[in-house]
């Protein structure tokens, strides 16, 4: 059913997604691993995406993927929820997205309440599916939850998963960078220690959690060469077009809004075109100088939307 419902919105909304139908598409050989676009040096562009729930979120994000199509993306990413929620969900559309639509798509994968037996299971259904490339992640507890139960098989940190996934040579790995620290840090320099962990561990590149100040990101990407990490960084992006929606996350996330974001945002709260133009001009701007001082590639968290993404795409190209 979402299946068809993808294909109807992408039909009406792309006017050359006949073409990438499977049937006039072969993405037989489409099992591009994104190290070697990175390795290329030039920059990459790409999309975060989540598994919608409702009969209403499918039709929105078939209509959206159909606007994104014409972008033609270097690669695409799948998430889901906290503890492994929606991870079949995720699963299917990121088969959909690689295998119909044929974009290079990377899975995201968690090791939380993951037994090796089940880790094992879900990387050769993967595989089978022609994803070669994983986005490998502790994860969150799960949904009601604070608390990290203890894996029996040892899988307790991203860097376990890494190792593990690694050793089968199979897969690209990704792996998260938080240019602020991650919250659970007591300090970036130990987060950074951490990462280099999942470095060595195998992770090919690594894609940053959002931030709004790039001086962060700058900071990041020289105190990881002094440890000794030389994979690509790719830079997390979301544009702030919903204030207060952004605002939670960068709570959540350890990001911080500089003053002068919110300042000039802060007065448009409840004009949501004048927000709109604000906050897809400054993601823009933020874009430019990333790409200007050698960041290797944009990556957009979509949250499921198409228009500022296409918008901040366009301007840039």
């Amino acid at each position: 059913m979402k299946r068809r419902l993808f294909f109807n919105c992408l039909n009406n909304y792309n006017e050359k997604s006949l073409f990438l139908h499977p049937k006039f598409k072969d993405t037989h050989n489409n099992t591009v691993k994104i190290i070697d676009l990175l390795n290329q040096k030039q920059p990459t562009f790409s999309f975060e995406f989540y598994p919608p729930k409702t009969y209403h979120a499918t039709v929105e994000l078939g209509m959206n993927i159909g606007q994104l199509m014409k972008l033609s993306p270097s690669f695409v990413s799948v998430t889901y929820g906290a503890g492994g929620s929606t991870q079949n969900s995720s699963f299917d559309l990121s088969d959909f997205l690689q295998n119909n639509i044929g974009w290079t798509t990377m899975a995201h994968y968690t090791c939380v309440g993951a037994n090796r037996e089940k880790i094992t299971q879900d990387l050769e259904l993967l595989y089978q599916k022609n994803i070669r490339n994983l986005m490998l992640l502790r994860g969150d507890p799960p949904k009601g939850s604070t608390h990290f139960p203890t894996n029996t098989d040892g899988f307790n940190h991203g860097s376990d998963l890494v190792a593990f996934v690694n050793a089968q040579k199979r897969f690209s790995i990704g792996a998260g960078a938080y240019p602020e620290g991650h919250v659970e840090a007591s300090s970036l320099e130990e987060d950074i220690r951490h990462l280099n962990t999942k470095v060595k561990a195998g992770a090919d590149f690594l894609v940053t959690q959002m931030f709004f100040d790039n001086q962060y990101y700058f900071d990041f990407a020289e105190k990881t060469k002094t440890l000794g990490i030389q994979c690509p960084i790719v830079a997390g992006i979301i544009p702030i077009i919903n204030f207060k929606q952004i605002q939670r996350f960068a709570e959540l996330s350890g990001a911080k809004i500089p003053e002068t974001i919110i300042e000039q945002l802060a007065p448009y709260q409840h004009d949501e075109k004048k927000m709109y133009q604000i906050g897809v001009d400054i993601a823009i701007a933020q874009c430019k100088d990333l790409l200007a001082k050698g960041a290797p590639g944009i990556h957009f968290y979509t949250l499921n939307k198409s228009t500022a993404t296409v918008d901040i795409f366009e301007s840039l190209n």
